[in-house]
C-alpha cells in the first residue's frame, strides 16, 4: 500500500485546505507529495538540491533504480523538471511563502498525475510522477483522462503576497477510475482535459494512516495552511486516491540493499557527556542480561547469545521482562553500554506500494538515562524521571525506488517524530546524513542544540540536548540486516526479534515524592512556572519502564508516527 507521506509531493512543505463541497463523498482522502528532486528545473531564481556525491552505480537484479515501474499495466516514471505556475511571496518558513510547479518535457506517451508544490525557504527538490497504459486492454485501460475539474480552492478573496492568482482543481475521474494528484492553475478557466491522468481503480489505494503535522512555522491563509518539513498540498475535504506498486519488481535485492546502507547510513553523534552509550544486543546478552518470569522472580535466567532463550512471539502480557546483571558492579558496566562493540540494525520494508523503500536503522541501548529540565533559568535534574533499563532507538531513510536517491529521514524523539527532507539534513561524507542524540534519552535531531519537550512555556520543559563529541557512531560498519519480509526466507530473523515483552522492568514509585524533592528548591513564581511544567511531563517520564522491542512498534509493518 502507498504509504501517507510519499506518494508525490517532496517533504518540505504541507498544504491543506477546509470547506465545504459537493465532492465529499469521494472515498479518498488526499495525500498529495512530491519527492526526490535530481536534476534541472525551470523554476525561476530558486536554488535546487542535490546530494552531495552522485550516486553509485547499484548493483544490477529487478526492477530497482531502473528509472521506470511497471505496476503491471500501468508504467510509472518521474518527471524532474519543472515550470512555475503561481507562489506565495510571504508567510510560512522563514516567511519566504510557496511556489506551485507544473511538471515540464513528461516523455511522449505519458500523462501527468498532478502539480507540485514546495516552500521557497529550501532548495527545489522533488519529482512529479507520469503515467503510460502498457495494458493493451483498449476496453478498460490503465489511465483515462477526467470527464471534468471541480474548483477546490482559489486565492482571489485573499489578501496576501502573491503572484496574481491560484487555482486547485480535483479531476473528476471516469467511472471506475480515482484521480490521484491535483492541478494547480494560474486561470480561472478549467484545465484542458489531457492535462492530468486518472488512474484505474484497482491500481490505487485508501490511505491507511493519518498525518501529523508539526504545527511550528505554519502559514494559515484563510484556511490554506503552509507547513515546514512536510512537502506537497492536500485540499481537506476533497480527495484522490494513492497508487498502488508492483513489490516483486520494483523492490532492492540483497546486494541492493548492502550498497544502500553503505551509501546512506548515518553517522551518529552523541552528547560530550552521554554516559549510556549503545551496544549490541549480543554484547547486552553475554554480559550478564538477565530474562525474568512473573511469579519466579527470584530464579532469573541468563539469556543466552542471539536470544535464543527468549520466549517467542506472543504479545506483552507482562509475564516476562530483561533486567541488567544483579552485581552491582556488573550493572553500572553495562548500563554504559560498549559503542566499540555497537552495531545498528536493519528492516527493510516498502511503502507507496513499492514505489519507496524505507531502512529502518534500530539502535539498542541497556539504559535510557534520567530527564533534565529547564524552568525559567534554572537547569535541573528530574531524578529518576525518564531512567529506565533497555532502549531502543531508530531513524528510517526513504529510498526512491526509481533511481535508488535517498529522499527524507525519519527522525525518532521519545514516541513521535519527524520526517525531514533530503536537502535539509547535515551530511558527514558522501551522502551520508548526520543524526544527533539526545543526552540520556537518545532521542534523534537533525541538528545540534536543545529542544525543550511539554506545553509549560516558552523557557520551561524537558530538555533534549544534542551536540557533537568525539563519541560517535557509523551505523554503516557492522551493520546487520535483521528483517526483509518481502524477500523471506533470504533473512532469518534473529530470535530476540521475535522476543515481544519488555526489555526492562517496570517498576513503580511515588512520583509525587521525586517532584517534592524538586520543589524544594523553588520560590515564588519559579515555583508556579514548574508546577506548569509538572502538568507537561510525557506520561512516558511517570514510572521506569522497559520499552518493548522493535517488531512491536507500529511503524514496523506501518508509517512513522508524526
Amino acid at each position: 500500500m502507498i504509504d501517507k507521506n510519499h506518494f508525490l509531493f517532496t517533504k518540505s512543505f504541507f498544504f491543506q485546505t477546509m470547506h465545504s463541497s459537493s465532492i465529499n463523498t469521494i472515498l479518498f482522502s488526499l495525500f498529495f507529495f512530491f519527492l526526490c528532486f535530481n536534476g534541472s528545473t525551470m523554476a525561476d531564481s530558486q536554488d535546487t538540491f542535490q546530494l552531495p556525491s552522485p550516486l553509485p552505480q547499484w548493483p544490477p537484479g529487478g526492477g530497482f533504480a531502473n528509472g521506470t515501474i511497471d505496476l503491471g499495466g500501468l508504467q510509472v516514471k518521474q518527471v524532474t523538471r519543472f515550470t512555475k505556475i503561481w507562489a506565495t511571496n510571504g508567510g510560512g518558513p522563514d516567511n519566504l511563502g510557496a511556489s506551485f510547479y507544473d511538471p515540464d518535457a513528461i516523455p511522449q506517451g505519458f500523462s501527468s498525475l498532478g502539480s507540485y508544490a514546495q516552500p521557497n525557504n529550501i532548495p527545489l527538490f522533488g519529482h512529479v510522477l507520469v503515467a503510460k497504459d502498457i495494458s493493451n486492454n483498449y476496453s478498460y485501460p490503465t489511465l483515462k483522462s477526467p470527464i471534468d475539474y471541480t474548483l477546490v480552492w482559489s486565492s482571489e478573496s485573499l489578501d496576501i503576497e502573491k503572484d496574481g492568482e491560484g487555482y486547485v482543481w480535483l479531476p473528476v475521474a471516469p467511472d471506475g477510475y480515482t484521480a490521484v494528484g491535483y492541478i494547480f492553475t494560474n486561470s480561472s478557466v478549467k484545465p484542458a482535459l489531457d492535462k492530468v491522468g486518472c488512474v484505474r481503480e484497482d491500481f490505487t489505494d485508501t490511505p491507511n494512516t493519518t498525518l501529523g503535522l508539526d504545527n511550528k512555522n505554519v502559514l494559515d491563509i484563510n484556511g490554506l495552511n503552509v507547513y515546514d518539513s512536510v512537502g506537497g498540498f492536500r485540499v481537506r475535504n476533497e480527495s484522490v486516491g494513492n497508487l498502488k506498486g508492483n513489490l516483486t519488481y520494483s523492490m532492492p535485492n540483497l546486494n541492493q540493499i548492502e550498497a544502500l546502507i553503505q551509501a546512506y547510513a548515518p553517522v551518529i553523534y552523541f552528547h560530550p557527556d552521554e554516559k549510556y552509550l549503545p551496544s549490541s544486543v549480543d554484547w547486552f546478552f553475554q554480559n550478564g542480561a538477565l530474562l525474568y518470569h512473573k511469579g519466579n522472580e527470584s530464579k532469573p535466567n541468563l539469556v543466552e547469545r542471539n536470544g535464543s532463550n527468549l520466549p517467542q512471539g506472543g504479545s506483552n502480557d507482562e509475564t516476562y521482562w530483561l533486567d541488567l546483571p544483579l552485581d552491582g558492579s556488573s550493572k553500572d558496566r553495562v548500563k554504559k553500554g560498549d559503542l566499540q562493540d555497537a552495531c545498528a540494525y536493519f528492516h527493510v520494508k516498502p511503502v507507496s506500494g513499492g514505489l519507496f523503500t524505507d531502512i529502518a536503522i534500530w539502535v539498542f541501548y541497556p539504559f535510557n538515562g534520567g530527564a533534565r529540565a529547564k524552568v525559567e533559568f534554572i537547569n535541573i535534574s528530574l531524578g529518576k524521571l525518564g531512567e529506565h533499563v533497555g532502549d531502543w532507538e531508530h531513524v528510517t531513510l526513504r529510498i526512491s525506488n526509481f533511481n535508488g536517491e535517498l529522499n527524507s529521514v525519519f527522525f525518532c524523539q521519545h514516541g513521535w517524530g519527524k520526517w525531514v527532507s533530503a536537502s535539509g539534513l547535515e551530511y558527514h561524507t558522501g551522502n551520508k546524513p548526520v543524526v544527533y542524540a539526545s543526552l540520556h534519552g537518545h532521542a534523534s535531531y537533525p541538528k545540534p542544540g536543545r529542544v525543550l519537550l511539554g506545553s509549560g512555556g516558552t523557557n520551561i520543559g524537558v530538555k533534549d540536548d544534542t551536540d557533537k563529541s568525539d563519541k560517535m557512531m557509523d551505523t554503516g560498519v557492522r551493520a546487520v540486516v535483521v528483517a526483509t519480509e518481502y524477500l523471506a526466507p533470504a533473512v532469518v530473523e534473529p530470535p530476540w526479534l521475535n522476543y515481544e515483552r519488555k526489555w526492562g522492568p517496570k517498576i513503580d514509585y511515588d512520583v509525587e515524592k521525586e517532584i517534592n524533592k524538586m520543589k524544594k528548591v523553588m520560590i515564588g513564581k519559579l515555583k508556579k512556572a514548574f508546577e506548569r511544567f509538572v502538568e507537561s511531563i510525557p506520561s512516558e517520564m511517570l514510572g521506569e519502564e522497559g520499552p518493548t522491542g522493535p517488531k512491536v512498534k507500529d511503524s514496523w509493518s506501518g508509517d512513522e508516527c508524526v
